[in-house]
């Protein structure tokens, strides 16, 4: 696949397989693009474009498969296999990401914990030992990570980045106050948690402030 798929297209297919998947809960074998727009807060035209970037899907007048669309999503998605992830960061951020159930549920298995604070570092985190800083080199090669969680202050992002991209980390999920800058292959996803706040409180205010 040469073109760029746009970051709402991918969150849409995320929306997709959530109703999809509770369409199977529910038994359904078939489900139409209305009713996955409907789910999905978006237009049946929209659903069809979106699809429509990874091949052919359903058929005319009779809809989607459920259980075929489901797991095409899944292989598009990459949830239909496992990822080995490694958090560096156990504060309150770190602690609160460790325990999203959601994680493993969609094949992420966070296999190591790092951190710079010695009174941290040789904690057990249920089956993981929080490893010092100084170890993230070995800790990607010896367990093969494939991603990587950054809940670090913002000064310290860069650096650590860097280094878990040189140590064979493949992607970046950045929830540090700043923006990372790495090679063009290594996707990276930034959560900047004010950012998305000064944004809702734009919409509540923009009718407000419009002159």
């Amino acid at each position: 696949m040469s073109r760029r798929i746009s970051d709402s297209t991918v969150r849409r297919l995320s929306h997709y397989l959530r109703a999809l998947e509770e369409l199977e809960g529910r038994h359904a074998t078939t489900v139409s693009s209305d009713q996955l727009a409907a789910r999905g807060g978006t237009t049946a035209a929209q659903v069809r474009k979106d699809l429509s970037h990874f091949g052919s899907f359903g058929k005319r007048g009779l809809g989607y498969s459920v259980a075929e669309l489901a797991g095409r999503l899944r292989r598009i998605l990459g949830v239909d296999r496992h990822w080995k992830v490694a958090l560096v960061g156990a504060g309150r951020i770190g602690s609160a990401l460790f325990e999203y159930p959601d994680f493993a549920a969609r094949g992420f298995r966070l296999v190591a914990v790092l951190d710079r604070d010695p009174a941290k570092v040789g904690r057990v985190w249920g089956p993981v030992t929080i490893s010092d800083i100084s170890e993230l080199e070995r800790v990607v090669g010896e367990r093969d990570i494939d991603l990587m969680i950054l809940a670090v202050p913002g000064d310290a992002a860069q650096a650590i980045a860097e280094r878990a991209v040189a140590a064979g980390a493949r992607g970046l999920l950045n929830f540090a106050p700043t923006q990372l800058r790495v090679a063009d292959d290594v996707p990276v996803t930034n959560v900047n948690l004010v950012m998305e706040m000064e944004a809702l409180s734009f919409a509540l205010t923009k009718d407000q402030t419009a002159s």
